[in-house]
């Protein structure tokens, strides 16, 4: 590394200021005075620090009289800055990435070192429950977009000193501060390695989508594969919760969701809300979530084949047939439904909160009854379709809903060219989707139902007392026929 920090101050001075371009950026502030006999400058962001600290820290320096100055700089820092956190640097990258991430530097004339001191305080909302992860019993504390708040509310929850916390910058331009969370003999070692390998290698100038941007630098997957290879969530206590289950945490500065991996996609369907209600409470809720999401995959394609086949339909369920003339094919009844579902998601986003439910109520009677009375679409569709819509929300996991959407697509257009063998076809291509494919750790997506562990199949629907869970510092070597890693 390049030694950037001189003996000379008026150098360091002089290269500061034109890298920083001091007096052209309104932000970086400077600050020149003397300690004792010695010319001594500061820089700052501000908006980044504390004023009051910084102001204490200097007025406590100037006062210095009568004495002399140490004549290394580690003992200057150690005894005579009234401040904890305080780090020496004399390479340009840590001396300006420090400085820009809201680190004062601090250079006293003689020393060939840069006192960073670390009194940031970062622009940052309250701690609150997260908007899209709504809590029905639990703590209701959220991440948000400071990375030393996300961290402290993880270590809040997990108290072991063999809990790591590892941070790596990713980014020429934005040198984005990303947290590596984990505990020590309880993460997968190979996979942990290859996170951190995966991420000191990644060449990018930032991330502007933080953890998006991350995942996609860390899976080099195939674009036409939609499922999960990431957890997200802005719950702590999931995160702490994983944690402690071996898994592996990605925090992101500038991002209120945290990345959990390896993730499997019953993973994904698995919620918090399980765990603070009665096991046999949890259960349900977790069986209901299971049947739910199935159901909406294989619903409106079992609904265009009855509609393609009338005359299979048993007399019991005669009631349920359609009976008026159709002006649009079934089938592109529900294509255009389902667009129009996203169509009203998106509309919903970006409608102010005043006029969020007038508007929904007026998309989904108004537009609803008229689309029916005008021919457009069926009442049996309509209902078929709403029910779909409301089905994707029973889990928090936006990308697992749109995977299910896209598989769903499939199939209804597999069942309309070649009817019940299509619909077989489509329920065995899904089934292949997800079978075949990987988590980041190149394990199974479907473990522990292959490789088959009645244990853990068990415990994924069933839920237990936590009283009757077995403390193993080793967790993951329950996964040890399902471990099959890259080869390097």
């Amino acid at each position: 590394m390049e030694k950037f920090i001189e003996s000379d101050i008026n150098k360091n001075i002089e290269k500061l200021d034109n890298m920083l371009y001091i007096g052209e950026s309104f932000d970086v502030l400077k600050r020149e005075f003397d300690i004792i006999d010695k010319k001594a400058v500061m820089y700052y962001i501000n908006g980044f620090c504390e004023n009051e600290t910084i102001q204490k820290v200097q007025e406590f320096l100037c006062k210095l009289r009568d004495e002399k100055l140490p004549d290394n700089v580690e003992e200057f820092a150690n005894n005579k800055i009234p401040y904890i956190q305080v780090n020496l640097f004399d390479e340009k990258y840590d001396v300006l990435t420090n400085l820009l991430s809201g680190v004062v530097c601090l250079i006293v004339d003689g020393y060939s070192k840069a006192m960073l001191i670390d009194v940031r305080s970062y622009p940052a909302r309250n701690v609150e429950e997260p908007e899209k992860y709504k809590v029905l019993r639990g703590s209701r504390d959220g991440f948000v977009e400071t990375l030393l708040m996300n961290t402290a509310l993880i270590r809040r929850r997990i108290r072991d000193p063999e809990y790591m916390c590892e941070v790596l910058r990713v980014g020429k331009s934005s040198r984005t501060d990303v947290a590596i969370c984990y505990i020590k003999g309880r993460a997968d070692k190979k996979l942990l390695n290859y996170i951190k390998k995966q991420i000191k290698t990644i060449e990018i100038d930032a991330l502007p989508m933080n953890q998006e941007s991350l995942s996609e630098c860390l899976h080099k997957g195939h674009w036409f594969n939609p499922f999960p290879k990431f957890r997200y969530t802005e719950r702590p206590d999931t995160v702490a919760a994983e944690i402690l289950e071996g898994q592996i945490c990605i925090l992101v500065d500038n991002s209120p969701a945290a990345m959990l991996l390896p993730t499997t996609i019953f993973d994904v369907i698995e919620e918090a809300d399980d765990y603070y209600f009665p096991p046999i409470t949890g259960t349900y809720l977790r069986l209901a979530r299971t049947v739910i999401t199935i159901m909406s995959l294989f619903l409106t394609p079992l609904f265009l084949l009855y509609t393609n086949n009338i005359d299979m339909v048993p007399d019991w369920l005669s009631f349920t047939k359609i009976m008026d003339y159709q002006n649009v094919p079934i089938f592109w009844q529900l294509l255009i439904l389902e667009l129009a579902v996203d169509g009203l998601k998106l509309a919903a986003i970006n409608t102010p909160n005043t006029l969020n439910t007038p508007l929904s109520l007026i998309a989904a009677i108004i537009i609803g009854e008229f689309a029916v009375n005008t021919g457009w679409f069926n009442q049996q569709t309509m209902l078929y379709m709403a029910v779909v819509a409301i089905a994707n929300f029973t889990h928090e996991n936006y990308e697992l809903a749109y995977s299910i959407k896209f598989l769903r697509m499939l199939i209804l257009t597999l069942t309309q060219l070649f009817n019940l063998w299509g619909l077989i076809a489509g329920g065995i291509l899904s089934s292949l989707t997800i079978v075949l494919n990987r988590t980041i750790a190149r394990t199974s997506y479907i473990y522990p139902l292959y490789p088959f562990d009645f244990k853990q199949f068990m415990h994924r629907f069933f839920r237990v007392s936590i009283k009757n869970k077995k403390i193993n510092k080793n967790i993951n070597n329950k996964l040890k026929n399902n471990m099959s890693y890259i080869n390097k």
